[in-house]
């Protein structure tokens, strides 16, 4: 499992400008079972991603595919992390401790 940290580097004119391709990115990656919750950081500084991948090399690939990432918006922070507990509704996503 993976947390994605989005930071914005640009002002939030340039981030609204790539905010429709960006939305589109995240549908794509929902769909291929990637992408697992998301959202913006409040105050509106970046956004949060937690991603499910076999490795940080395929999340680092999906990450360069970002609009975002692509038009020099945004930095990324990639924690991997292996989940021990989790509620029971995200149960099928725990590791052995």
């Amino acid at each position: 499992m993976f947390v994605i940290l989005l930071n914005y580097v640009k002002p939030l004119e340039d981030i609204d400008r790539v905010i429709a391709p960006h939305r589109a990115f995240l549908e794509r990656h929902y769909a291929s079972g990637h992408f697992l919750l998301s959202g913006r950081q409040e105050p509106r500084t970046g956004g949060v991603i937690i991603a499910a991948a076999k490795d940080r090399a395929e999340v680092e690939a999906i990450v360069r595919q970002d609009p975002f990432h692509e038009a020099g918006v945004a930095e990324y922070t990639i924690v991997e992390f292996l989940p021990t507990m989790a509620a029971e509704a995200l149960s099928a996503f725990r590791v052995s401790a």
